[in-house]
Order: C-alpha cells, then sequence, then structure tokens
C-alpha cells in the first residue's frame, strides 16, 4: 500500500473575495500547542479575544463572540436567534448575499419582505421605509453592509436609524466589512452583525465573530418558540463565552483558530483600527489608478464603492476564465470571477487585511496587463 504523498501547496497571492492572505504570525499562532477548550488558559484568552471582537466592532455588548463555523453560520446565528415563525423581516436584496439572508428567513417559517434594487447599485433607503410604513408588524430589518458579489457599501448608519425609527431589530451582515471600513456597532445601535475571519481580519477561515446588543438579547429570551439550531442558540452559547473562569460545555471550540483569530486581532489593535481602514482606502486608490492605466474599468459608483472588494468590468472579447487561469498559472495570483448577475462581466479584486499593501497591488497590475496582452 502506497503512502499519500504529503500536501504542500504553493504560496498563492489571494486577491479575490476570500480568503485574504494570512499573516505568518497568524500561521504560527496556530500551530502553537493545542490546550483542553476548558482549560483555564484557553478560558482567558477566550476573555481577551472577546475583548479585541468588541474593539473591533466599536462595541460594548456583552453577548461578543467567534461562531466556531464560517460566516454563513453567523448569518444563520444572528437570523435563528432573532426571528420567529410567523414574523415579517425586511430583507434588502441588491447582491448574492442578500438573497441568502432572505432563504434563511423563509426556512425559519419567517415571511421576508423584499427590498430588491439592482446590482451595482445601494440599497435605496426610500424604498425600505416605504417597506417599513406599509408593514407596521415588521421585527427586523437586514441588509448586507459590504455587498460582496457587487463591490457595493450600503449605508448602514442610515439603514439602521431607520430600524429604530420604526421600532424593529438591525441585523446586519459585516462579512467584508469588519476591519476593511468603517463599522460602529454601538454609535449606529446596530442590534446584531456577524462577520468572517478570512476576510478583512486576514485570519484563517472557519469562524464568524458576532455580536448582540442588549435589545437583540432581550429578543432572544423572550421568545415563545425554541431557536431553531440547537447548536447556534445563543441561550445555550452563553454559558460557554460568557464572562468567569466556570464555563458551561457546549462544543469542542476550534482552538487552534482561536488562537489565529487573537494574534490576527492583536494585528489590528497595533496598527489602530482607523489607521487600517485608511491602509484599505489608500490600497483602493492605488490600484484604481492602475485599472484606469491599463484602460479597465471599475463597476461601482465612486461614492459606495467598496476599497476592500473592487469590481471590474471585463472587456468586450476578453475571456475571463483563460485570464484567471492564466493569473494563477504564471503568477500565482487568484482573483474572484463574478456571480449571480455579474458572471462572466466582472473581476473582483480583494484587498483586503494582510493582502492589502503595495506590493501586491503592482504585482496583481503587472500580471493582469501580461494576461491581457
Amino acid at each position: 500500500m502506497t503512502t499519500p504523498s504529503p500536501f504542500i501547496p504553493p504560496e498563492r497571492t489571494l486577491m479575490g473575495p476570500g480568503p485574504s492572505d494570512v499573516s505568518p504570525r497568524v500561521l504560527n499562532a496556530m500551530a502553537r500547542p493545542t490546550l483542553g477548550h476548558l482549560d483555564p488558559l484557553f478560558i482567558e484568552l477566550m476573555d481577551e479575544t472577546k475583548s479585541l471582537l468588541q474593539y473591533a466592532f466599536k462595541t460594548s455588548n456583552a453577548l461578543t463572540m467567534p461562531v466556531s463555523a464560517p460566516g454563513s453560520a453567523g448569518m444563520e446565528a444572528c437570523l435563528a436567534n432573532l426571528i420567529e415563525p410567523g414574523e415579517k423581516v425586511v430583507v434588502c436584496v441588491n447582491g448574492v448575499f442578500g438573497s441568502r439572508m432572505v432563504e434563511n428567513v423563509k426556512r425559519m417559517g419567517a415571511e421576508p419582505v423584499i427590498v430588491e434594487d439592482p446590482w451595482g447599485q445601494q440599497t435605496s433607503l426610500q424604498k425600505v421605509e416605504d417597506a417599513l410604513k406599509a408593514h407596521s408588524d415588521i421585527v427586523a430589518l437586514a441588509f448586507v453592509h459590504a455587498e460582496t458579489s457587487t463591490g457595493v457599501r450600503n449605508d448602514a448608519q442610515a439603514l439602521c436609524k431607520l430600524a429604530r425609527q420604526y421600532q424593529c431589530l438591525s441585523i446586519v451582515d459585516a462579512v467584508t466589512s469588519l476591519g476593511g471600513i468603517e463599522l460602529a456597532v454601538d454609535e449606529w445601535e446596530i442590534d446584531a452583525v456577524y462577520s468572517g475571519s478570512q476576510k478583512c481580519l486576514s485570519c484563517v477561515p472557519g469562524l464568524s465573530p458576532v455580536t448582540f446588543s442588549e435589545r437583540a438579547v432581550a429578543k432572544i429570551q423572550s421568545r415563545t418558540t425554541p431557536v431553531q439550531s440547537w447548536f447556534l442558540d445563543m441561550n445555550l452559547i452563553v454559558g460557554y463565552w460568557g464572562k468567569g473562569g466556570r464555563r458551561a460545555y457546549h462544543h469542542t471550540a476550534p482552538v487552534n483558530s482561536i488562537y489565529a483569530l487573537y494574534e490576527s486581532l492583536r494585528m489590528l489593535k497595533e496598527e489602530g483600527l482607523e489607521a487600517c481602514w485608511q491602509r484599505h482606502e489608500n490600497g483602493h486608490q492605488q490600484l484604481a489608478e492602475g485599472l484606469q492605466a491599463l484602460g479597465l474599468e471599475l463597476a461601482v459608483a465612486p461614492e459606495y464603492r467598496l476599497p476592500q472588494l473592487n469590481v471590474v468590468k471585463i472587456p468586450d472579447g476578453v475571456d475571463d476564465t483563460e485570464v484567471r487561469r492564466q493569473l494563477l498559472k504564471h503568477s500565482n495570483l487568484e482573483i474572484g470571477a463574478g456571480l449571480g448577475e455579474f458572471a462572466g462581466k466582472v473581476w473582483r479584486i480583494g484587498l483586503m487585511g494582510y493582502a492589502c499593501k503595495p506590493r501586491n497591488i503592482d504585482h496583481c497590475l503587472a500580471a493582469l496587463k501580461r494576461a491581457l496582452s
């Protein structure tokens, strides 16, 4: 019997929609000795990780933690805990990930009231307000802050203000925004937010930071039906991610992945949140100027364009798949394909976290120039 060869991946430059490049510091942290998930030292690390997540989210919410699964589970955790069968939820859709929120709401037996806008454009505040006015029994407003499929930044502050005005909860997808652009959970009075470890935090994939406001916690505690998911039930998880030395066993946490998240959050704190946002903006400006010099056009208007996720129109006559194949084969560079309505029409170039640096941008522009010629 032949022993399988070891898997040794090449060193890629990851400039797609995620995962992003991971710092050697984070990879080294992940390789440290594994502790038991109820070891007192690991519990101390959990508390420190929680504090750093509060910094990243700009919140003092007590219920702040990483869900032991990727961002899609964070989405399900927020919706499953806050939505009960028969309730109505306004869901904003201007890309793939708004549509996923709709599917989750339906599977929970609730009724989505869909506010739809064209791909590549912002969610219309007027349409949202019209929907809230038309349905007095709405319990939540759910939307994507940074729509990864289109490169659009929705106006989270204004949308959350509308949610408060019409006395419903706000549920925000910040998978691609956390650490990349301004996100102020307490100041904007957001009730529930979920994100992902593998985007602008530049951690390994597989964790979903979430945070819930006191209003959201009150809604969870006053439910009349059980949370649909046992694994994602915050009433149970809080016993493990709560405060103090005594923790109730809920599941075996991905210990080494928590090491990695802690180190990536340490790096964010060292750089400073505002400085990190500015680095992403500076990188975007450098990339945008370089793309323009190559005759390439960005698909989203500058006023609501995401600096960390740049959506580029594919020129007529250019083979999308072949260009991306050449980038991977000859330059070890990954960029993303379009999704949904944008499939075959755009490339998605990520400038996320550790990958957002001038050297990578120069490499990407030079590789694109070669592939296109």
